[in-house]
C-alpha cells in the first residue's frame, strides 16, 4: 500500500473527526474545532492518505502572525498504521512546511507517557523544554518540546 502525503481540505473534515475518535481517548478536537482549523486559522494540516482514500494520520502545525514560530498542535497516525515510518515521514513534512516559511523553531506538547511519540520527536531532533503537571483531562503531565530550525539550516550551509 502507497501513502500519499496532502494539504487537508475542508472536505475532509468527516474523516478527520472519524480519526480523532479513533485514535484519541481524551483531549479530542470537536468537529467544531477541526473545521475551524481547515477553514478559519492560520494552520497547516497535512493528511497522510492510503492508495485506497482511507485516513491514515494527519499533522497541524499553528501559526501565530508575526511570529517565527510555530506549534505543532495536534498528530497522530491511525494503531495499524504505525511502525512503519509514516509518523516520521509526515513530521518530517511538517518540519520541511516550517523551514518554508523560513520559521525559525516549533514546538509542541506530548503526554508524558507516550513513550512512543517521545522517541519520534526526540529522533527528529526535538528536544526537551520543560515539564507541564496536570496538563491533559486525566490529568496526565505533558513535556513541552521544541525544535530550532536556524540552527540546523547554518549547520547545513
Amino acid at each position: 500500500m502507497t501513502t500519499q502525503l496532502r494539504p487537508a481540505h475542508p472536505s475532509d473534515l468527516d474523516a478527520l473527526c472519524q480519526l480523532e475518535h479513533d485514535c484519541f481517548d481524551g483531549d479530542r478536537f470537536s468537529r467544531r474545532q477541526l473545521a475551524h482549523l481547515l477553514k478559519g486559522a492560520n494552520a497547516v494540516t497535512l493528511l497522510a492518505v492510503a492508495d485506497t482514500g482511507a485516513l491514515l494520520g494527519y499533522g497541524t502545525l499553528l501559526l501565530r502572525r508575526n511570529s517565527r514560530q510555530a506549534r505543532l498542535y495536534s498528530f497522530c497516525v491511525r494503531p495499524e498504521a504505525r511502525g512503519g515510518g509514516l509518523g516520521r515521514r509526515l513530521l518530517d513534512a511538517l518540519v520541511a512546511e516550517a523551514r518554508h516559511r523560513e520559521l525559525a523553531a516549533i514546538t509542541l506538547e506530548v503526554r508524558a507517557d507516550n513513550r512512543v511519540a517521545l522517541g519520534l520527536y526526540r529522533r527528529a531532533g526535538f528536544q526537551l523544554v520543560r515539564w507541564l503537571d496536570d496538563y491533559y483531562v486525566d490529568g496526565c503531565a505533558a513535556w513541552q518540546m521544541q525544535k530550532r530550525l536556524e540552527s540546523e539550516a547554518r549547520e547545513a550551509g
